[in-house]
């Protein structure tokens, strides 16, 4: 059973249950103001479509916490509109659609282990790997002295179909390690 919580006690990346959806916590802060009660502000995402909202609590409010499903499981492959993954442990093979995995498509390659989130049995998210390693198909050549500045970028296409920016030195065949928190780039392999 999820744990209560009372609302002076959240902290960022608590999951509570409210109006029948899952909400993390995003940002929190406790006000006193000088006069009246005190109380919790919040920015609220709902996990299973995304929405932000802000709402404020009373400290002393019960909140329902969520019981998330974490599992991992193995990207197995893409039939059509379908993407297929398999239980570590169990082997269970579930399909997902493009919905259900949002932004994480764009760093996702076969055999990835990745994690599945899901509330009473649906799925609302999957988080890749914290870092992935994957080559450059395509960006155009860099050419020395061809920088307006530290820092200068180019568009670069990535084996998944995502595109990203990259430093000038990043060539095609290029094996790059992007965040995928932010989509941004690392380093070179």
């Amino acid at each position: 059973m999820a744990e209560v919580y009372m609302a002076g006690d959240i902290r960022n990346g608590t999951t509570f249950e409210m109006d029948n959806s899952v909400y993390k916590v995003v940002e929190f802060q406790h006000v006193k103001p000088g006069k009246g009660a005190a109380f919790v502000r919040t920015k609220l995402k709902n996990v299973i479509n995304g929405s932000v909202l802000e709402k404020t609590f009373n400290p002393s409010e019960k909140l329902q916490g969520a019981q998330v499903d974490k599992r991992e499981m193995q990207y197995l492959y893409v039939d059509g509109d379908l993407y297929y993954f398999m239980d570590n442990e169990t082997y269970e093979q579930i399909p997902l659609n493009k919905e259900q995995l949002g932004d994480t498509l764009k760093f996702l390659k076969e055999n990835m282990t990745v994690k599945i989130l899901s509330f009473k049995g649906n799925v609302f998210a999957v988080e890749p790997p914290m870092f992935v390693e994957l080559e450059v198909t395509y960006t155009e050549p860099g050419f020395s002295g061809n920088t307006a500045g530290a820092g200068a970028t180019k568009p670069a296409t990535l084996e998944t179909g995502a595109t990203i920016n990259v430093p000038l030195f990043v060539n095609t065949g290029d094996i790059i390690r992007i965040d995928t928190r932010t989509g941004e780039y690392m380093e070179r392999i």
